[in-house]
């Protein structure tokens, strides 16, 4: 139990998706000009990381892993499908995005509007795919584990684009310079935030 909230708080702060590897960066940059897309975007990752990873956590070890197939015949015990981790992880991650943009377009039609075009990018957002890589690189000893780094990175991500969300507002009244407005003040803030977040790595979990 204190390895699962190990890797769950770590998850969130230390090995944030954002501020740790960038990943997920142009969902973040676009989506988070007002605090309640944002928001509705990153519960969106969090629900389709934290479903897509466990599954593809048992997808990984009972039919990609080599010599995990040992459970159906003896005989398969030299197969590897290891090499069908990448495409299969996708095609996970792109059915389920499906699910919940048809979900949100029905019964949130206001919110499906205002994310437009980056709900369904969900399904080729960098950072729910790089969840399940880092799942299968560092080979965590259970579901449980698995579904614990899900939700954290998840939130660890929609974190992340609320906080940035919430300090673009406040840029609206600030005079910021105009090169900088838009993209360019929120790259310097975000990589602000990354070293805020870097103090959390000398805490021991």
């Amino acid at each position: 139990m204190e390895n699962i909230i190990s890797i769950f708080v770590k998850s969130i702060f230390v090995d944030n998706m954002i501020f740790a590897f960038f990943l997920g960066m142009c969902s973040y940059i676009a989506v988070s000009k007002t605090v309640k897309t944002a928001l509705g975007l990153g519960i969106a990752v969090v629900f389709v990381m934290g479903v897509t990873l466990p599954i593809n956590y048992l997808i990984n070890k009972y039919l990609l892993t080599p010599g995990c197939l040992t459970w159906l015949s003896a005989d398969l015990a030299e197969v590897d499908l290891s090499f069908l981790s990448f495409i299969i992880f996708v095609a996970v991650i792109a059915g389920i995005t499906q699910i919940v943009e048809m979900v949100i377009e029905k019964f949130l039609p206001a919110l499906y509007s205002s994310l437009g075009i980056f709900l369904p990018l969900i399904a080729v957002n960098c950072a729910i795919l790089g969840g399940s890589l880092f799942m299968q690189e560092r080979g965590y000893a259970n579901v449980g584990e698995a579904i614990s780094f899900a939700l954290g990175s998840g939130i660890g991500w929609c974190l992340a684009i609320v906080g940035i969300a919430a300090i673009r507002e406040k840029l609206k009244y600030s005079n910021v310079p105009a090169p900088l407005r838009g993209a360019g003040i929120t790259f310097i803030i975000t990589g602000l935030m990354g070293i805020a977040f870097m103090s959390f790595m000398g805490v021991k979990l």
